[in-house]
């Protein structure tokens, strides 16, 4: 990815917060069948030495985890979100008539090695761990005990566990660093009011760090 020293995301924490936030990742592999990618949720668990690791898993009918070999080198791209920007929304294109359109978004792109995991005890952890972590604001979260254990049993014989040693990440901060800070608010602000939060909020906050 292509990344300007401008939009580069500011530390190894933000990048971390971006996928805890956003866990629906992108697995892209490049095995026997050639380039694919699959869509699935992920934990990140910082692990030992710096080392970050990321869990997941598949359907076992998914032909992912038999395309692949352990340590083969494997991309999952995360993304906070994205907005179209237009130029009429910058107070200097009506002054100067030198702006032009763009699209700002926020990712994060981990690179790292992928091992499967056909093991009952290391998907039923990683179901465990996702559950409790995507049901803690329901008023009563559902827990895998709610099920009946042979029900929850038969499940999990239906999935296979992916781990990826992440060896690097790349972030991605577009939000029109480049420009005025009364360019970022102004169009910051409007892409807000038109229900992009995530981009929008980031922008203005991008314009109150940027001097005047």
């Amino acid at each position: 990815m292509y990344v300007p020293e401008h939009f580069s995301a500011p530390d190894l924490e933000s990048m971390h917060a971006l996928i805890r936030a956003n866990p629906m990742g992108a697995l892209i592999t490049n095995g026997a069948r050639g380039l694919d990618a699959n869509h699935i949720p992920f934990e990140l668990e910082p692990g030992d030495e710096g080392k970050t690791i990321l869990h997941a898993h598949v359907a076992r009918k998914n032909p992912v985890w038999q395309d692949v070999k352990d340590g083969d080198e494997v991309l999952v791209v995360f993304r906070a979100g994205d907005a179209y920007i237009s130029p009429s929304w910058y107070p200097s294109k009506h002054e100067l008539h030198k702006q032009v359109p763009t699209w700002n978004y926020v990712v994060v792109h981990a690179h790292g090695k992928i091992a499967i995991k056909d093991d009952e005890r290391y998907v039923r952890g990683v179901v465990a761990r996702l559950t409790r972590t995507h049901e803690a604001n329901e008023a009563k979260p559902w827990k895998m005990t709610d099920s009946a254990p042979e029900y929850i049993d038969t499940l999990l014989q239906a999935i296979v566990g992916i781990q990826i040693e992440v060896t690097h990440f790349v972030g991605k901060n577009k939000l029109s660093q480049n420009k005025d800070r009364r360019d970022i608010e102004s169009a910051g602000r409007i892409v807000a009011e038109r229900g992009g939060d995530v981009i929008g909020d980031a922008m203005m906050a991008c314009a109150r760090a940027k001097p005047q």
